[in-house]
């Protein structure tokens, strides 16, 4: 009994350390099973608590033999929100993100595991830990309710179960990664402050919002209205803004020190564990990240399900609103902290390489691995303002850095050309880079610069014909953009007001010049 509960345990440290204690059971197990008359050595040598335990295990051996006849809720068939709906990231939080494989669905973990034998404790299953996926309708015996309020049901205790489920994640990070790395001096107090950012006050914002929905749950255990309580918890969810933009600092400095062996023998003991469902220390960092972006859809479900008669009805747009005004000053925050980050990253070979559209830029439209003519891998940076090829390497102390390639070139005067797949490419280096020597390409195309000595043209190639049209999207909507914010201040410079001595020449709109400034400015 005791070995069950201290593997089971998910937020204890402990459960690792239970392992160790699980394999005389397994033996004992093994010896019983063959011993041709296990149930005579039993009565004799094993007191009454003994004999439960090992009913227990052998209920669990034959539920491993034989079918369960038990009713399991396929994932597919379940009236859990998170089977059917994809989360929609927007683009920062979602390029934070992308790096990572993550396990955020509520259900998709709780798929039965296939039969088979016990398998001894000291090893890490290869299945990941099953959650409580309980419905809404498994928790109440009976209920007289229309099919459309059921699903309502269900949604809103969907959004519960995530709350909790969070709660025991962070809560997890906290006692299982931070204290542990704290105590053991694995990493300084500071790089652990840098990497887990505030995530330790997000804790009570969500058992906050967990205890108002629990109380909403009346004796039928049904939720009434839902909605002021979501208007009025949803505004805590501005400290997210803090959080997410510390994440893309923080990813990169636990990719620096996962260079270091006690640091990645620490994570990855972790990750191996039974606690950690097989998830590596950055899931976990990122589930708020992934819960935020979820809350928008959720909710218009909630919406869906809710009949114009019922009073959440005239509450839920004002929710939805406050909650979608909060991702996208979340991720408008984020985009500026990630170009930020990356620009400080920049190492500028010559100082003509510091153009000034590179620092007034506030975001990135996108950047990743492309490669040039020459076959070399570059890393492509899009700013809001400047396209950057650059090479990445790393300081002195071992950091990321990106030295410049060439000379950036400004948005504006950015051509781009797009090289059909198949089409002979000019220059031997080219086809021979791409192509291993054949006359023809794939997922390339050329970026050149209008009237610009020092910059020459880039022949890029992308992994695939996906990214390769990323890349061309994203290129078009920032010349287009760039042209025009150029274009308005071009016609701004033309329309400042004239030397005071030269107004009498002609009658001027100096209102219609002070706005045009004023709108540039902002």
């Amino acid at each position: 009994m005791e070995v069950e509960e201290t593997i089971e345990t998910r937020t204890s440290w402990s459960a690792a350390q239970g392992e160790a204690h699980s394999i005389p059971c397994d033996h004992a197990a093994k010896k019983r099973k063959q011993d041709p008359t296990p149930e005579l050595v039993i009565r004799i040598n094993e007191d009454e608590e003994e004999d439960e335990e090992d009913e227990m295990m052998s209920d669990r051996m034959r539920d491993s033999e034989e079918p369960s006849n038990k009713r399991v809720k396929p994932v597919v068939k379940s009236n859990s929100l998170t089977g059917v709906i994809t989360p929609v990231k927007t683009p920062a939080l979602k390029r934070i993100g992308q790096s990572i494989s993550r396990s955020i669905s509520f259900r998709t973990e709780a798929r039965p595991l296939p039969p088979g034998p016990l398998r001894p404790r000291s090893k890490a299953s290869s299945f990941p830990r099953r959650r409580n996926s309980q419905c809404w309708s498994d928790t109440v015996e009976s209920h007289d309710l229309t099919a459309k309020e059921i699903k309502r049901q269900e949604v809103i205790y969907e959004l519960t179960q995530g709350e909790r489920q969070l709660i025991e994640d962070l809560s997890l990070v906290k006692k299982v990664y931070y204290e542990p790395m704290l105590k053991l001096d694995i990493m300084t107090e500071s790089e652990l402050g840098k990497i887990f950012g505030t995530l330790d006050s997000l804790i009570p914002l969500h058992q906050d919002l967990l205890s108002r929905l629990e109380r909403l749950r009346g004796s039928e255990k049904t939720v009434g209205q839902v909605g002021p309580t979501l208007v009025d918890w949803f505004p805590c969810l501005e400290a997210y803004v803090t959080y997410c933009c510390n994440q893309v600092g923080a990813k990169a400095l636990l990719d620096q020190k996962k260079q270091e062996k006690r640091v990645e023998h620490f994570l990855r003991l972790c990750q191996e564990s039974s606690f950690s469902r097989k998830l590596d220390l950055w899931n976990f960092l990122d589930l708020p990240r992934s819960r935020l972006v979820k809350y928008p859809l959720l909710l218009k479900e909630i919406q869906k399900c809710t009949p114009p008669e019922h009073p959440d009805e005239d509450v839920l747009p004002d929710a939805l609103e406050t909650i979608q005004s909060i991702v996208a000053e979340v991720n408008k925050k984020t985009g500026e902290a990630e170009c930020q980050f990356y620009r400080r990253g920049l190492a500028y070979i010559e100082e003509s390489q510091r153009l000034q559209e590179i620092q007034l830029s506030r975001f990135l439209y996108c950047h990743g691995e492309l490669k040039n003519n020459k076959g070399q891998r570059l890393h492509v940076f899009l700013f809001e303002l400047a396209l950057v090829l650059s090479r990445p390497g790393e300081d002195k102390d071992g950091g990321h850095v990106f030295h410049v390639y060439r000379q950036p070139l400004p948005n504006y005067l950015i051509n781009l050309e797009e090289i059909p797949d198949g089409e002979a490419a000019g220059g031997g280096s080219f086809r021979g880079a791409f192509t291993g020597g054949n006359d023809k390409v794939k997922n390339c195309f050329r970026v050149s610069s209008r009237g610009r000595s020092k910059a020459h043209p880039y022949c890029l190639q992308a992994n695939d014909s996906f990214s390769k049209q990323q890349w061309i999207t994203c290129l078009r909507r920032a010349i287009v953009q760039s042209r025009d914010r150029s274009s308005l201040t071009s016609q701004s410079q033309l329309c400042l007001p004239p030397d005071p001595i030269l107004c009498h020449i002609a009658d001027l709109s100096l209102n219609s010049d002070t706005e045009m400034v004023d709108h540039n400015s902002r």
